[in-house]
């Protein structure tokens, strides 16, 4: 019986949707050093609580007046941790620790500057991008741990030499 295409291909397929979405993560994260980003940092935290509820006013409170104190830290804390995940994502390298990083940034962002992809109400169309991202590293998670380390990232190279470094890169014992 001859094999699905997509069976056949899935290797590459799981290297090309992580190698993908990390060019993604690296365009993302330099975008945020582009010029007039720390200025315009503080709005864009302000300007996703309005509309919401009200029980939800504390949470962008909350994160507008810790921006506005230092815009220029967050900015390049976000940015720079945005080019990380997406050179690791390219690279293959920690995909525990860069997969689960990822989850909790893509939720950080999602519900602060994107303010939970809100408001909703009559024509509201989007729930925002950075849920989604922390779907797509759920299922690169759940890829790993299924179809074990890639060929063709830096953590199957150095796990043939350094035994332990197992630990900080796969989700199964594999």
């Amino acid at each position: 019986m001859k094999e699905h295409w997509l069976y056949r291909n899935s290797e590459g397929l799981k290297i090309f949707m992580r190698v993908v979405f990390g060019f993604v993560w690296v365009i993302d994260g330099s975008l945020k050093f582009q010029p007039g980003m720390v200025s315009v940092f503080p709005q864009l935290v302000q300007a996703a609580g309005q509309g919401q509820p009200a029980w939800l006013m504390p949470w962008f409170n909350f994160w507008a007046g810790v921006v506005s104190q230092n815009p220029a830290i967050w900015v390049y804390l976000i940015g720079g941790g945005e080019l990380l995940l997406g050179i690791a994502l390219i690279s293959g390298s920690l995909r525990k620790i860069t997969y689960t990083a990822g989850i909790l940034l893509s939720l950080i962002i999602w519900s602060v500057p994107e303010g939970f992809g809100g408001p909703y109400g009559p024509g509201s169309t989007d729930i925002g991008t950075g849920v989604i991202y922390a779907f797509v590293f759920l299922a690169l998670i759940l890829i790993n741990a299924k179809y074990g380390p890639s060929k063709y990232s830096i953590d199957y190279y150095i796990e043939k030499r350094i035994k332990w470094w197992k630990k900080l890169a796969e989700f199964s014992p594999v």
